[in-house]
């Protein structure tokens, strides 16, 4: 089995061009493994517009890695504008995804693969997510997948002995820093581009970031109905359907 797999994005224009997009993920880390440029654009420096919440130092990292990941879609997105339809053929290991959409929301899910496994130390919690990346995600399915994550990675911890809250407190500290990122991140862009596509799937995806700190307890609601079987049960004796007939009066 080889050490990485890869992700496609085949996006046809409407002047029938087309642009595919491999995201080359290490199969264990999910690191992003590409090659950077020699001459990195100025957009990408570690210090343009860099993040407040920032932990990495300019003499370590002088690129922003989340800046430098974004840099190759970039140079597609910046001549695209935002509702521009395109056709999208999106490649996984197990499946591919076929859609006719708007150009920043092709540009969104893409961007937040590359954003989760860029390498700046505010997106890891979102590798296993990107290891089962789902293209075109609605808010609902975001939701469900953003706290499944969260709680699944905080169950792991506590089986290493770990004494981990089980709620959802770190969930929303991880997206309260993702507002300041995208914020500073769409400044980047703006630097970068003529047109406007990639600055708004930004903004695409952080109204979801935006909006899950303060309604997380109202979305969540609104799927609570998927768990009528957890919710329904009484005591730890499994359901009739489960038993041993044996066991069955």
């Amino acid at each position: 089995m080889s050490d990485s797999f890869a992700i496609e994005y085949a996006l046809t224009l409407p002047d029938g061009k087309r642009e595919s997009f491999a995201v080359h993920l290490d199969r264990q880390t999910l690191d992003l493994q590409r090659t950077p440029p020699e001459a990195p654009p100025v957009w990408t420096n570690l210090e343009f517009h860099q993040c407040s919440n920032c932990p990495l130092r300019p003499d370590r990292h002088p690129q922003c890695p989340l800046a430098s990941s974004l840099s190759d879609v970039v140079q597609l997105a910046g001549q695209l504008a935002s509702y521009t339809e395109v056709d999208v053929v999106v490649t996984v290991p197990e499946r591919t995804v076929h859609t006719h959409t708007t150009a920043q929301r092709a540009l969104a899910s893409l961007m937040g693969l590359l954003i989760a496994t860029s390498g700046c130390p505010h997106t890891t919690f979102f590798r296993p997510m990107a290891r089962f990346h789902l293209p075109f995600a609605s808010e609902e399915e975001t939701i469900y997948r953003a706290t499944s994550s969260w709680l699944l990675g905080q169950y792991m911890a506590r089986t290493e002995g770990r004494a981990v809250p089980m709620n959802l407190d770190g969930l929303l500290d991880i997206y309260e820093n993702m507002q300041v990122i995208n914020r500073q991140i769409t400044r980047r862009l703006w630097a970068a581009v003529k047109l406007d596509a990639s600055v708004n799937a930004v903004v695409l995806l952080d109204l979801f970031g935006k909006a899950l700190p303060l309604t997380v307890d109202d979305q969540l609601a609104e799927i609570r109905y998927l768990f009528g079987a957890w919710l329904d049960r009484r005591g730890t004796t499994p359901p009739p359907e489960l038993r041993d007939p044996d066991d069955l009066d």
